[in-house]
């Protein structure tokens, strides 16, 4: 997640009001515990469209995907190669560091978003992506152009130390500051071992 900046609950139900159309194609259940499951691929029956008139509010219940351990879907991950790539390009970023991000946020889930507020595939808190010109949050390419020039700006910060952008990508860079390197948050040290992971994976791939 970019960034540990809460927004306001009032302005996330208004913005994905005027964001009901992008919902039409993501699908919905509840499981046994009572935690509701949104993805744009579903892959069993009981998902269902998720419509317009089930409550924004509901959407803090969905869970983040860092508990993955291996590649997403190649059908779902390769229609936004050409996104990354370009972006990647144009902002010096490794484009195998960039899956990996948005393969531990999002498993490349467009329109997820976290129990935080973070949204799309590279789970952009509203402040950082409007610090990066990023209006229309949920839309794959500006949430990846967003996402990319938040991880340049912190590759640059930190002299290119990868474990320390990515703690701050995570954590943000308050707490980076505060405890002078990778805070010791047990949820960043997981998320630095399943990103730095994915990173491997997805390089050799190339």
């Amino acid at each position: 997640m970019a960034g540990r900046i809460s927004g306001s609950l009032l302005g996330t139900v208004m913005f994905l009001a005027f964001a009901g159309e992008a919902w039409a194609d993501i699908y919905m259940y509840r499981d046994s515990k009572g935690v509701l499951h949104f993805s744009n691929a579903p892959t069993g029956r009981s998902y269902r469209p998720f419509l317009a008139d089930d409550s924004p509010v509901r959407l803090t219940s969905l869970p983040t995907f860092r508990g993955a351990t291996k590649l997403a879907d190649p059908a779902r991950r390769k229609k936004f190669d050409p996104l990354i790539r370009d972006s990647a390009r144009r902002h010096r970023v490794e484009p195998a560091l960039v899956k990996a991000v948005i393969q531990a946020e999002s498993d490349f889930v467009p329109y997820a978003r976290s129990p935080k507020g973070a949204l799309g595939l590279m789970q952009l808190m509203p402040a950082t992506a409007h610090m990066h010109g990023v209006w229309q949050i949920l839309d794959p390419r500006e949430n990846v152009e967003g996402g990319v020039r938040h991880l340049r700006y912190l590759l640059d910060r930190y002299s290119g130390n990868v474990r320390l952008a990515l703690a701050a990508y995570n954590a943000g860079v308050q707490a980076v500051a505060k405890h002078g390197g990778v805070p010791p948050y047990p949820e960043t040290t997981a998320y630095l071992e399943r990103v730095l992971r994915f990173r491997q994976m997805y390089a050799r791939e190339h």
